[in-house]
């Protein structure tokens, strides 16, 4: 795992301090406003896609929470179990994926702590899929850009 880490860490600049925004994350990327966000995040898409599929939460709930601390529990399985011995300890995950498990799961894991600040214990809540007017929409980063724009228009 401290491969992947090391690779995750330079892949997002997280030592880089050029920043040219008001607040930033990592590399001079603007960490979308912070504040009191941190305290309620939620998270989409490939996050919740992986924490099923490695076993972290259960694949058919439409949101469910997790500590940044669990992808690194599952990296490190992931990382120590050889190719050869990943469809059986992560039988959720495609054959062609398994490849990419560890060094997702690192990613994901670095992102969270390291580019985006948060306590590797911090709750998050996962999100698949959003409950609007009684029926549920997949939630992907097009709804939270929707959000943040309708969000600022009050």
């Amino acid at each position: 795992m401290s491969t992947c880490r090391e690779v995750a860490l330079k892949a997002l600049k997280i030592n880089e301090p050029a920043c040219t925004h008001m607040k930033c994350t990592f590399g001079g990327v603007w960490n979308g406003g912070g504040g009191d966000g941190q305290k309620n995040m939620f998270v989409a898409s490939f996050f919740f896609d992986r924490a099923a599929e490695a076993g972290i939460i259960n694949p058919s709930l439409a949101v469910a929470k997790v500590r940044p601390a669990d992808y690194e529990s599952a990296a490190n399985r992931a990382c120590a179990t050889g190719l050869e011995g990943a469809k059986s300890e992560f039988p959720h995950v495609e054959t062609d994926n398994l490849p990419y498990l560890c060094m997702d799961l690192v990613y994901q894991y670095t992102l969270l702590v390291d580019g985006f600040g948060l306590q590797p214990q911090q709750e998050i809540t996962l999100v698949k899929k959003v409950e609007y007017k009684n029926s549920f929409v997949e939630a992907a980063w097009p709804l939270g850009s929707a959000i943040e724009v309708a969000s600022s228009l009050s």
